[in-house]
């Protein structure tokens, strides 16, 4: 009989770093990131109205959320600082090692710290600790240690518990540090709830990239009523493309207007290509009324731009006109100007760049 190849199973072999352990990064991994998620949980169940407490003492601060931790859990509270502040908190993090040197000049009475220490017991924050208690600052521990020295100045402590680390030493700091990134990100988003904290509000406080784009209003990112083809709908087909040519960059659509200025219909480059297809030449010269797309939907320019990109893609056209609470064109949101924002699925994708027929089709067809 031939001898068994299979790994090894005796104590030995499941030390860390032989063979078996080398063999099996994904199940490790499994296992590491499943300790963590367990951890949360634990977490998640022994919260108590210690968080509440920490949450009015956040809302009601009249200063600057001043965040702070050595090593691994400073690198957290970096993140926690950030959160807060592009939830509606004023935040910022003070590094304890540079807060000895001077940087305590940066907190003030009103402001509340939040310190991050798993033992409580750190050189660098516990040297803190008696200047915080002299400023007068409400102090938020986050630690797994509620009897420890920072727990013990602490205003309000939210104690992680027990956590045991990841991985085969259980010495790096993994699980503590998830902990505490996941309370830091439960405490700013509850308090961003409590505030009222809106879409719009969020917006402000992300103007830059591709998700301050998707948050900015309509009016923001629109071609101005200067850069559109607008004409009256009482013209000829034949009129409206001659007359209302812009220079440069142009949309692919024509807004339609009656005597009052209000927008009726749009006609499209695709329009004008579907007449030539279906033989109705004759067309050319007749009213573009008649051929238009009529009461086509809009969008106000107060309006989010998610919400435009949505109607774009929903009902899988190119360009949407922008009204005033007239309902009068005062720009236009073409996909062009937007593709950055819309969905990544390419079937999605494949509909708006080829649209189907007009939302209302021409007359006799």
């Amino acid at each position: 009989m031939a001898p068994s190849t299979a790994p090894s199973t005796n104590p030995e072999s499941l030390r860390p770093g032989s063979q078996i352990y080398a063999q099996q990064p994904v199940r490790r991994a499994r296992q590491i990131i499943l300790r963590e998620a367990e951890a949360l949980s634990e977490i998640a169940a022994r919260l108590d109205e210690s968080f509440s407490d920490a949450v009015d003492i956040v809302r009601k601060c009249t200063g600057s959320v001043i965040v702070t931790g050595m090593g691994k859990a400073g690198l957290i509270g970096q993140k926690i600082a950030a959160t807060l502040a592009s939830t509606g908190t004023p935040s910022h993090y003070v590094h304890p090692a540079e807060a000895v040197h001077g940087d305590l000049g940066r907190i003030r009475s009103q402001d509340t710290v939040i310190v991050l220490s798993f033992s409580g017991e750190t050189d660098e924050i516990v040297r803190l600790l008696p200047s915080m208690h002299q400023v007068g600052v409400s102090l938020i521990a986050v630690t797994g240690r509620a009897e420890s020295r920072l727990a013990r100045c602490a205003d309000v402590t939210l104690s992680l518990g027990p956590v045991r680390e990841a991985g085969t030493l259980e010495l790096a700091p993994s699980t503590s540090t998830t902990a505490m990134l996941a309370l830091g990100d439960a405490l700013a988003l509850v308090v961003s709830e409590q505030r009222g904290f809106t879409a719009s509000d969020f917006a402000r406080c992300h103007p830059g990239g591709s998700l301050g784009r998707k948050l900015a209003q309509v009016h923001e990112v629109m071609r101005p009523l200067s850069m559109c083809r607008v004409a009256s709908q009482n013209l000829t087909t034949r009129q409206v493309i001659v007359e209302v040519g812009k220079p440069g960059r142009r949309t692919g659509a024509i807004m339609l207007t009656d005597a009052a200025g209000r927008l009726t219909g749009i006609f499209t480059d695709s329009d004008l290509a579907r007449l030539f297809e279906s033989r109705r030449e004759t067309a050319i010269d007749g009213s573009i009324f008649d051929v238009m797309t009529k009461a086509p939907k809009t969008v106000q320019a107060s309006a989010m731009l998610s919400e435009a990109i949505s109607l774009l893609v929903d009902l899988k056209i190119s360009e949407l006109p922008v009204v005033d609470e007239a309902g009068c064109p005062c720009g236009l949101i073409d996909i062009t100007d937007v593709v950055s924002l819309l969905p990544a699925n390419e079937e999605e994708l494949a509909d708006v760049f080829n649209p189907g027929p007009s939302i209302v089709p021409f007359p006799g067809k």
